[in-house]
């Protein structure tokens, strides 16, 4: 293959750009490919959202994968069914299904199906001709340029006390996740975040005796992050700050970690005021384990009978892209920051064969990096890349 762009990862940051990079670059769809291990484009993300039972996205229907941002809207004009159904107060915020229906039409009408090549990448390696990213399946695959799309669900975060004790704890992020009951039991969901909220929820209209237990109150903000960060409010005097170091204490300070928006949030208290769900605000310092009965320890003295551990702790703050990007760093000796991630200019370039998005580009694109409008902010720039390099080999 004779490929001008290699993808790495088929997620939503993957998908947008390589749409961008055929749809807005005019680059020929026989030049790009998407490698991601899963059976379909998306799939992590539709696997992760249907284990939390989520039903609309926290971010507005501007925020798609099409190029443009009224895409999701014109498709919701198109189908007769009433916009209460597709959407949820206030941003218009859209129905997971609906969601993911119009990303299934974006991947169809640009073929992208066609371009995914099934394999987890084991090596990158890049030098002044080309980049190459070897695969699970032994394939050794170049291009003239690679694009980073990794997030960070391969790398749930675990507390310490959780590890070791069998099929009594699951992550609902992990990726062989399998750990959803299937007959009524006394569940411990444990974390202060959306995903945990919804878990909790989805759990307690199965049926199931819930026990929430986050070691603060429910936060509630209506986004992750400010919208202000995707603009020039808070991001010009982000782009002034040179020392990267405060960029990332500029990132820390603006996500709002472990929170969740208003209509979680109400549902939860609603179902905590009437007995539904068992709320304990508090952190967990043991599990005792007796045959396939659990009992949880909490910080707070109280100890908890459960049958199941679901654990909705997010991802961990380090780096993604594990031992591939380690070698690669040392291999070509690409610039880090203090915190471990890319140094890159503004056109999310690592090395003039190599770009990153997602948590890799964040010191650069800011706090809203690793979401959906993120991902529209990285796909403009590496498509402005493209049209430079266009005109340069014309």
């Amino acid at each position: 293959m004779n490929l001008e762009w290699l993808i790495v990862g088929g997620g939503i940051h993957g998908v947008h750009i390589a749409t961008c990079l055929i749809g807005e670059a005019g680059v020929d769809r026989s030049k790009i490919r998407i490698i991601d291990p899963g059976e379909n484009l998306l799939e992590r993300w539709q696997k992760c959202t249907e284990v939390t039972g989520m039903t609309h996205l926290r971010s507005p229907c501007v925020h798609n994968l099409a190029i443009e941002p009224m895409a999701l809207s014109f498709f919701g004009e198109s189908v007769n069914i009433p916009k209460s159904v597709l959407y949820a107060a206030p941003y218009d915020r859209p129905h997971l299904n609906f969601f993911n229906e119009h990303c299934s039409r974006v991947i169809r009408k640009f073929g992208l199906d066609e371009l995914h090549i099934r394999g987890l990448a084991l090596s990158c390696s890049v030098n002044c001709d080309e980049a190459v990213v070897e695969i699970s399946t032994g394939q050794k695959i170049s291009s003239c340029n690679v694009v980073l799309a990794i997030g960070a669900s391969d790398q749930p975060l675990w507390p310490e006390w959780s590890k070791g004790k069998g099929d009594l704890v699951h992550h609902i992020f992990q990726s062989d996740f399998s750990g959803w009951p299937v007959k009524r039991e006394r569940i411990a969901v444990v974390g202060g975040g959306i995903s945990a909220g919804q878990v909790a929820l989805r759990l307690q209209n199965e049926g199931h005796d819930v026990h929430l237990i986050s070691r603060h109150e429910m936060r509630e903000h209506q986004f992750d992050s400010d919208p202000g960060w995707l603009g020039p409010r808070y991001m010009a005097g982000f782009e002034k700050e040179k020392d990267l170091s405060k960029r990332r204490q500029l990132i820390s300070g603006a996500r709002h970690r472990g929170s969740v928006p208003p209509d979680v949030n109400f549902s939860l208290a609603k179902s905590i005021g009437a007995g539904g769900i068992k709320f304990h605000k508090s952190g967990v310092s043991s599990i005792d384990k007796h045959q396939d009965v659990g009992t949880l320890n909490l910080d707070d003295g109280k100890s908890i009978q459960i049958d199941r551990i679901l654990l909705a702790t997010g991802f961990m703050p380090k780096r993604p892209g594990g031992r591939m990007v380690d070698q690669l760093i040392t291999e070509s000796q690409l610039p880090c920051a203090e915190c471990g991630y890319p140094i890159v200019d503004t056109d999310l370039c690592w090395h003039p064969r190599l770009y990153v998005s997602g948590p890799l580009a964040e010191l650069e694109i800011g706090p809203s990096s690793r979401n959906i409008s993120g991902a529209r902010r990285a796909a403009r720039r590496i498509v402005r890349v493209a049209r430079k390099k266009s005109i340069q080999v014309g």
